[in-house]
């Protein structure tokens, strides 16, 4: 069984290339964060400004948007 990771939200600063955003999360670190494969799938779009749910990496400086608010 797959555990559910812990999600965090944080606000879309700038979009890069390939998908990939920096987000500011609630407690005001900034990170870069890449889509989620279902979120391409179903090319749900994330603009500049969007509040978003990610799951951060656990050794740090990533994450994957799983969720657009």
């Amino acid at each position: 069984m797959a555990t559910q990771a812990e999600t965090v939200r944080g606000t879309v600063q700038e979009a890069l290339p390939n998908t990939m955003f920096r987000v500011e999360l609630e407690n005001g670190t900034v990170i870069v964060a890449y889509l989620a494969g279902k979120m391409r799938l179903h090319r749900i779009k994330v603009l500049i400004g969007d509040t978003v749910e990610l799951i951060p990496d656990p050794y740090g400086g990533k994450g994957r948007v799983v969720r657009r608010m």
